[in-house]
């Protein structure tokens, strides 16, 4: 009997969302600090059959913790304990800001989904790097070959005009790849006024070029480089990144970030506008999330980068599906908050059991 699900309608379901994340949050890191820790790791560590071999890394699994959950990288290791193969920091960006207004997150319980504008709330470039090379050095102390993989995604500076984006993202990209094991771009958050104008490649080009350089520079070796993109591009525009990508050696791209639409919804209308601008997340992003994966593996072809695939990803079952489709990692997040700590541990347990 699973006693999560109770525990969440009991207690966080009446719960301001952004402070039951940061207690869950909390909880999860305080677990990583008691002797709990290592059996919890021993509980949940992914099969040896689920090993894969994307972006140039190896994975534990190919099951990992999209960016959004840990923004600051400061709970990597205590979120790996709970089976991710990899956990993607962010969204980081080149100065320190405190994001939106509250409040900025909201439940769709009947549709389990998520509704949010927090605007890329972190401390900023300069502080989240030496709390990944901490991490990524935990982990490495840790042992078990491969290790869970560290990931930074990083996302313009409100304050920053968009003419002045790349030098923006440069900062990021600099402090940021020396401590990350891939790096992402992110052009797709609907929360940062004009941002998505940056998804079109005119504006990507030089965009991920610089951010190449930067990364690769700073590090001493080439770090893998992938960009994210947003559901509600025109499929044109979708085959336009993927020929970029193709054009610019991109290791990988991830697809698909949130969404405005409120389309096919459950939920109560009034609920729905009551919560007003931002990105929605979870079950509804499913269908289009799917379509957009099969439509980049297409244009792409089987030897282009790869696809990491993340959007109303619920189950063991939904990550076969879009391994199937042609991705090479699957990243969840909104289903985290409705499943609890032992969702990534169960996704993994179903995944071995097919292979």
């Amino acid at each position: 009997m699973r006693v999560y699900p109770a525990f969440f309608r009991l207690v966080f379901s009446g719960m301001d969302p952004e402070l039951a994340h940061r207690i869950g949050f909390a909880a999860i890191r305080a677990t990583a600090l008691t002797p709990a820790g290592p059996a919890l790791r021993r509980l949940t560590r992914p099969s040896r059959s689920l090993k894969t071999q994307a972006l140039g890394l190896e994975f534990p699994s190919p099951f990992g913790l999209a960016a959004g959950f840990d923004k600051e990288g400061s709970g990597v290791a205590a979120l790996a304990n709970l089976g991710f193969g990899h956990v993607e920091v962010g969204t980081v960006t080149g100065r320190a800001q405190p994001g939106n207004p509250r409040p900025r997150l909201f439940r769709l319980v009947e549709d389990r989904a998520v509704i949010n504008r927090m605007g890329f709330n972190n401390d900023g470039a300069a502080a989240v790097a030496p709390r990944l090379a901490k991490a990524r050095a935990v982990l490495a102390r840790r042992g078990g070959r491969p290790r869970p993989v560290v990931g930074a995604n990083i996302g313009k500076t409100k304050a920053v005009d968009l003419a002045d984006a790349v030098a923006d993202y440069e900062i990021s990209a600099r402090l940021l790849a020396p401590q990350a094991d891939y790096l992402v771009v992110n052009v797709s958050s609907p929360n940062t006024p004009g941002l998505r104008l940056l998804q079109d490649v005119e504006a990507l080009r030089p965009l991920l070029t610089a951010v190449r350089a930067a990364a690769d520079e700073a590090a001493g070796r080439r770090v893998p480089l992938c960009v994210k993109i947003a559901p509600d591009l025109a499929d044109e525009d979708v085959d336009a990144v993927a020929q970029l990508a193709l054009d610019l050696g991109l290791d990988g791209v991830i697809a698909t970030n949130t969404t405005i639409t409120r389309q096919g919804l459950a939920s109560d209308p009034e609920q729905v506008m009551a919560c007003g601008v931002g990105g929605l997340s979870g079950a509804p992003l499913k269908q289009r999330s799917l379509e957009v994966l099969r439509r980049l593996r297409t244009a792409l072809g089987e030897d282009g980068p790869d696809i990491i695939s993340v959007g109303g990803v619920e189950s063991a079952d939904d990550v076969r599906e879009r391994l199937a489709a042609g991705a090479k990692l699957v990243q969840g997040y909104t289903a985290f908050l409705y499943e609890g700590p032992f969702w990534a541990a169960r996704i993994n347990r179903g995944l071995a059991r097919s292979r």
